[in-house]
Parts: C-alpha cells; structure tokens; sequence
C-alpha cells in the first residue's frame, strides 16, 4: 500500500464509534433537582414525627403504583382498570411466602421477607402475563371493562381463599420486613442519626423510599430505551409499529407484566403499611374499584406515560387525605361522621376529581405538560426589541 493510500485511511473519521449525547446545562440542572429532592428526603426522618412519616409512606406506595399504571395506559396506551387487583395479588403473595410455616389456619412458607417481596413482584407479573392474550386483543373501553373485571375476581377470591388470605374477618399479619437480617419494624441494633433515634418508622421510610427510586429508576430506563420505543409505536399505530417489526402481541403483554409487577409491589408496600392484610368486604375498600380510580386519576393528573408526573399524581391523590387527616384533626375540619358528612376521603375525591375535569378539559397533557412547557419558557431567549 502506497503512502498517500495509508494517509487517506488515517484521515478518514471514525464512523462506526457512536456520538456520545452531549449534557446541556438544562440536563445538569435537572439532575442537580433530582439529587437535592433525593437529599432532603433523607433528611425528612431526623426532623418530622411519626404521623407524618406514615402518610409520606402512604404517597409512596402510590407512587410505585401509579408509575406502574402510567407505563400500561400512557405509554403502551393499554386502558387498564385492574390495578387494584394486583395490589392484592402482591400483598397477599408476599404474606404467604414469608408467613411461618406450620399454622393450621393459613399458609406459609417461611421464605425469607427480601425473597418474598421478590416472589410478590414475580407473582403478580405472570398473572398480568396470563391476562395478557386479552389484552392483546381489546383495546380501549373494551379492554377497561374487560380489567375491571379482575378486581371482582379478587374481591371474590380474596373472601374466599382463607387460608391464603386469613378472610374478611381476621385477616392475616404479614412477616415483618428484614434485609440481610436487619430489622425494619424495630428491635435490631440502635442506630443513632443527629440525636434521632432510627426507629420502625424511620426505617420503613427509608425502606420504602429505596424501593421507590428503585422502580423509577427502572421505569424511565425502560421508557428511553427500546422497550419504550416499542410500547409508544403499539400505541400511536399497530399496523406501522408491526411493518416496522415491532411484535404488538409481545409489546402489549410485556407493558401488561411490567404494570402488573409494579401493582404487586405496591400491594407488598401496603400490607406492610398497614401490618395486615385484610381482603375487602365490598367491591369499594383497599383493594376495591375505588382504589383502580384513584391510580387512574394520579397518571391522568400528572400526565400520561409521565414517570415524573406518576409521582406528582400520588402526592395529590394519596397525599391530600392524609395531610387533611392529620390537619383536621388539630384544627377541627372535616370531623363530622355519618352519612352526609364531610370527612378527609371524600373531600380529597372531590379536589382530585375536580383535578381530572380541570386536566381533560384544559391541559390533556396533564401537570408534566405544563411543567414542559414551563422548561421550554426558560430556555427561550428574551426577543431583542
């Protein structure tokens, strides 16, 4: 080879070596917020009692859920009313893997928790797996209604499978959670932060805050990579996703399971929040359609297929009732009882709901659209006059 032949090919650029993203300053500062949120929720432990700690608990249970449901219905654009479902298909999987062996009324299996909560995940993924051939094949209101049929399922199954459930009646007390053999629900060593003991409540803060990040993590790796690409084809057009290669069967089973695993690890959040599960008397309770509506209405609020805006949705939806609770309860509001009376729960119905006629109505986008829009203001430079 000559040397002009050998310059030629050393000069040539290097094509096959992809270009590296580069990060904008709008980028930088966006994970700046996200790491100071991060920190001061670690910090909220050493300086907020107890009553507040559980209804910050409470907002992320609903959050792990409503990013599991934003997936299925903003994402793969899938209608899905069952959330409530799964929640206790993973509550009561996780109180029957760890329960202890050996009980004459229910069944345990005496796994250890960390396991548990695994198998809960696992275990409501292949039943949103096993729902998938329907899904596959509905879309829109006739695959809602055809989902909200599994929380009568589980309302029937629930009253009926005492001895996984415990019934309607007594119920059943999960294991307490424990990781690498510490204990979350207290006893263990004592762990001192700034003069703040770390107690059972504090630990399950922390417990519940790590599986949060956790599934936001996952979900918005999903939904920037090719599996995202894949769900939002399926859902703007089947018949071109599918000339593009795409598997819509597959696309919609997965998204199905994905949503389905994050309902059942909501549902091992809540029997662990509250330290029962207790399956419902009626269609409307824990696991009931009132509980589907409300994961509704948090992605509708924050946006659909938002992760970001999951979060928002929860702290509105399953955060208003608790800060009201405990607000009234010091100045008085909302304590009336019996029929007529305005009580936390009903009075949060109304704001959310009247939050979902808002959004429909003005900004289908919901709060993440706006808060775009808002990031897109900033960026624009001021017109020279």
């Amino acid at each position: 080879m000559s040397d002009q032949a050998v310059s030629e090919v050393d000069t040539q650029p290097a094509a096959a070596e992809p270009a590296r993203p580069r990060r904008t300053p709008a980028s930088l500062v966006r994970k700046a917020a996200w790491l100071a949120l991060l920190v001061v929720l670690l910090a909220l432990p050493l300086y907020i009692d107890t009553a507040w700690l559980k209804a910050g608990q409470y907002m992320m249970i609903g959050a792990v859920g409503a990013i599991g449901l934003t997936l299925v219905v903003g994402q793969a654009g899938q209608l899905s009313l069952a959330h409530a479902f799964f929640l206790l298909a993973g509550g009561t999987a996780y109180t029957v893997l760890s329960g202890p062996t050996g009980d004459e009324r229910v069944i345990g299996f005496g796994l250890d928790p960390a396991l548990s909560l695994l198998g809960a995940v696992a275990v409501a993924a292949l039943l949103g797996l096993a729902f998938a051939p329907v899904a596959g094949r509905l879309r829109g209101i006739y695959l809602g209604v055809a989902s909200l049929a599994l929380v009568f399922l589980g309302l029937y199954f629930g009253q009926s499978a005492e001895e996984l459930t415990g019934g309607t009646s007594t119920g059943r007390t999960p294991a307490s959670f424990s990781l690498f053999g510490f204990p979350f629900a207290g006893g263990g060593p004592e762990i001192t932060v700034l003069g703040v003991p770390i107690q059972q409540a504090e630990r399950m803060w922390y417990l519940f805050l790590l599986l949060t990040v956790l599934a936001f993590v996952i979900a918005r790796g999903a939904v920037r990579g090719r599996v995202g690409r894949s769900w939002r084809a399926v859902r703007d057009n089947e018949a071109a996703a599918a000339v593009m290669g795409v598997s819509v069967l597959r696309a919609k089973a997965g998204a199905f399971a994905v949503s389905s695993a994050y309902g059942g690890l909501a549902g091992a959040m809540t029997v662990l929040w509250f330290d029962i599960l207790k399956p419902d008397e009626s269609e409307f309770g824990t696991y009931g359609i009132n509980v589907s509506i409300a994961y509704l209405a948090m992605v509708i609020i924050g946006g659909l297929g938002s992760v970001p805006g999951a979060l928002v949705g929860a702290l509105i939806v399953n955060g208003l009732p608790q800060v009201l609770a405990l607000y009234s309860a010091d100045l008085g509001w909302f304590t009336g009882t019996g029929d007529g009376a305005l009580t936390p729960i009903l009075v949060s119905s109304f704001v959310y709901g009247a939050a979902i006629i808002l959004v429909v109505l003005f900004e289908p986008g919901g709060l993440a659209a706006i808060g775009r829009r808002l990031t897109r203001a900033r960026r624009q430079p001021p017109e020279e006059s």
